[in-house]
């Protein structure tokens, strides 16, 4: 009985002195830590956000996501043309085969605590026409809603109010593919904003092969570029060959073009495996290559940065692989990742989008047979505990 006192006793003091450890280690995250070697932004995936919806909605493709200046999130959807009639929307047929469930608004608007505060969009009468397929959602310095496509005859983008009134649509309809136009494009993916918003950079696309600047009021084309800053081409570049040598030009899709705020724009070359950086003017400045072996949908899916001033890391949605990269956004270099393939919170079955907030929060959506957002909670700057760290789990008080 002493023994086992005693061996109790000494195991409490090991915990107590463990415990006060971690809380000393949790204190010490902060802003000092940003960038010191060994280090990386630290997450937690939040598994009751966001709250259930209403209605009986349920979400399709969720193919996009972006923050506003309030930390509310929205979020973009392909609906009921992504959902299984049999087995997902009952009572959305016609006529309704159960009490549940029915597509959700394409646009889903959150606060921060997850709460729906809106949904809108879809088909106009008269005033825009809605992508065939729509494809990423981006919030400008101002607060505006831009979307894009990559369906049949998506060669344009829409402009709207965070609360859904209709504000321009920039481009032809139904074009085809040319990657040297200055009124259409080829089904663009994603639209991203320099920091004062007067700058819209189209990654454009899945038909074309190019990053596309326009005016942000007037959706006039200002310049363009292709990989390495080449004249882009349409000619067909057949599949990506990991032991090859890289290719002169993007493949289809080129999924996002981020301006940071130090002058660079970060192009997700997705087929291709690699991350080009160019200035704002296309000059090439240079590319990494991310999980290379990678082939089929590519690793290159999305990017968002860190909110400090210097936004010294960049996060990398890597959807064929299930994961999210933790990067050093000027020396391009893997810190950590973390997800894996996987339907439980902090896994990931294709994590299309990624943004942040003001707070240094991610969120993330699911395309294919994902169909969710998720959100990690940043807690600090801390050491690397592993190359992947797999799902991000709570581990509490």
């Amino acid at each position: 009985m002493e023994k086992r006192t005693l061996l109790l006793g000494v195991g409490l003091v090991a915990t107590i002195t463990a415990l006060a450890c971690a809380s000393e280690a949790v204190d010490n995250l902060g802003a000092d830590n940003v960038g010191t070697a060994g280090m990386a932004p630290m997450f937690e995936v939040d598994p009751f956000w966001p709250k259930p919806l209403p209605n009986h909605w349920i979400l399709g493709n969720a193919v996009g996501v972006g923050v506003d200046s309030r930390d509310h999130v929205y979020i973009i959807h392909r609906g009921a043309m992504s959902l299984n009639e049999r087995t997902e929307m009952g009572s959305g047929t016609n006529p309704p085969t159960s009490e549940c469930c029915t597509a959700a608004p394409p646009i889903l608007e959150f606060d921060p605590e997850g709460n729906l505060i809106n949904a809108w969009g879809g088909e106009s009468t008269d005033e825009y026409q809605w992508p065939a397929s729509n494809h990423g959602i981006s919030i400008d310095p101002n607060d505006n809603v831009w979307i894009g496509g990559n369906g049949a005859g998506d060669s344009h983008v829409l402009k709207f109010s965070r609360d859904g009134e209709f504000l321009a649509q920039f481009g032809i309809p139904e074009q085809g593919a040319n990657s040297m136009s200055t009124e259409h494009f080829g089904r663009p993916a994603k639209i991203s904003f320099n920091m004062t918003g007067d700058e819209a950079y189209i990654s454009d696309g899945y038909l074309n092969k190019r990053v596309a600047v326009i005016d942000a009021n007037t959706g006039e084309v200002k310049r363009f570029w292709g990989a390495y800053g080449n004249e882009p081409s349409d000619e067909g570049t057949g599949r990506y060959d990991p032991n090859a040598e890289l290719i002169q030009q993007f493949r289809t899709p080129v999924h996002c073009a981020e301006p940071s705020e130090d002058g660079l724009v970060y192009v997700c070359d997705r087929p291709n495996d690699r991350l080009q950086v160019f200035q704002t003017d296309g000059t090439y400045v240079t590319e990494t290559r991310i999980a290379p072996a990678t082939l089929g949908d590519g690793s290159t899916w999305d990017i968002a940065f860190s909110r400090d001033p210097a936004q010294t890391y960049m996060y990398l949605a890597d959807g064929k692989n299930m994961k999210v990269y933790i990067m050093d956004r000027q020396s391009l270099e893997i810190l950590t990742s973390f997800g894996d393939g996987g339907r439980q919170p902090g896994l990931f079955f294709a994590v299309h989008s990624i943004a942040t907030d003001s707070q240094g929060n991610i969120f993330t959506t699911e395309t294919y047979e994902g169909k969710r957002v998720q959100r990690f909670v940043y807690k600090g700057i801390g050491p690397v505990s592993a190359e992947n760290q797999g799902a991000p789990w709570p581990v509490g008080d």
